[in-house]
């Protein structure tokens, strides 16, 4: 089996590290891996609490908080290993969660990312919002879950047990080649937080790797750990970093036309905000285009007209769908 580094990047996690980290060393002591944490300059005690605790986990301290993006990139750069584990630390493994990933990524030399099953920490028989059981992607760049299509979350009652290639695996715990991550410069340090893992993989794609979610494996995760589900800025980099990833990866012959309908879209559901009351939401879309604006020409863009491989990609409006449900949309009613 390869050496894997588990690498979870903390920022003032300090309470989800003392319920989550030691089952998660526990679990992979038998295995050729090893655990890393990451700080983004914390200032809740997380730093002291693992110097102290946890000596034998490889601490890499930061000296600003640099986001998702740029503090796994600065992490990475520093670790050697086969494959990285990209881990949250409000995530609960379960047993022989990591076995499978491995395994699957052994036996699967085109395959570049997995995921495994994930589940909510608070509701367990449920999939968790971030990555269910495998990411998936409309033509306008909206993002659903094999398990959770927008707001509609399905209970796990098995439906979706067998391995399957998708579009993108969850930040919240994925397994990616290190060599497929180092050649494509890791994550877009411009993303800051959010839609980066979607960004990383549409690019892995673009190389002709698969990614893929293998059940399996299964863990738990809390959610909203650092950012509230509500928070305007999550709203914002959302939003923004949509459009970004949209811009950079879409095909030249579609690109202006998908964006300009995903805008528009963007813009009427900021109007739903302001007319509901929800000021700081409203804004927060707003500066989310203006900051698009001015940031994609500074991106590097897909030179790739070529056929594009589109498992994963649902070529329709999942939220034409969604809404025509009304909101009652599950996975298994797709059709791609």
């Amino acid at each position: 089996m390869s050496d894997t580094a588990i690498v979870i990047l903390n920022w003032n996690g300090e309470k989800f590290l003392k319920r989550y980290l030691k089952p998660l060393c526990e679990s992979c002591e038998n295995l050729s891996s090893f655990v890393v944490v990451a700080d983004n300059a914390s200032t809740d005690g997380s730093v002291e609490w693992l110097k102290e605790n946890f000596p034998q986990v490889k601490l890499l301290e930061f000296d600003q908080n640099y986001g998702f993006t740029g503090g796994y990139n600065r992490a990475l750069k520093q670790i050697e290993a086969d494959y990285y584990v990209i881990i949250n630390s409000d995530v609960l493994v379960t047993d022989n969660w990591l076995s499978p990933l491995l395994a699957f990524m052994d036996e699967n030399p085109d395959v570049a990312a997995c995921q495994p099953k994930i589940l909510s920490e608070s509701n367990r028989e449920f999939f968790e919002y971030a990555g269910a059981c495998g990411g998936f992607i409309d033509k306008f760049g909206y993002p659903f879950c094999r398990g959770r299509i927008l707001s509609n979350i399905e209970k796990d009652s098995g439906q979706y047990d067998d391995p399957e290639q998708i579009f993108w695996a969850s930040g919240a715990c994925m397994v990616v080649r290190s060599s497929v991550f180092h050649h494509l410069g890791g994550f877009d340090d411009a993303f800051f937080a959010h839609m980066e893992e979607i960004d990383l993989c549409w690019r892995i794609k673009l190389l002709g790797y698969q990614i893929w979610a293998v059940p399996s494996s299964v863990v738990y995760h809390v959610g909203g750990g650092t950012l509230p589900n509500d928070s305007p800025f999550k709203l914002y980099l959302n939003y923004r970093n949509n459009l970004l990833m949209l811009y950079k990866n879409l095909p030249h012959s579609v690109r202006w036309s998908r964006i300009f309908i995903r805008k528009t879209l963007d813009l009427a559901s900021a109007m739903v905000y302001l007319v509901s009351g929800k000021l700081d939401s409203f804004k927060a879309v707003m500066k989310a285009h203006k900051d698009y604006s001015k940031m994609k020409h500074d991106l590097e863009t897909s030179s790739f007209d070529r056929e594009q491989n589109k498992i994963g990609f649902y070529k329709g409006s999942i939220v034409l769908r969604f809404f025509l449900s009304g909101k009652k949309l599950i996975f298994s009613k797709l059709i791609f």
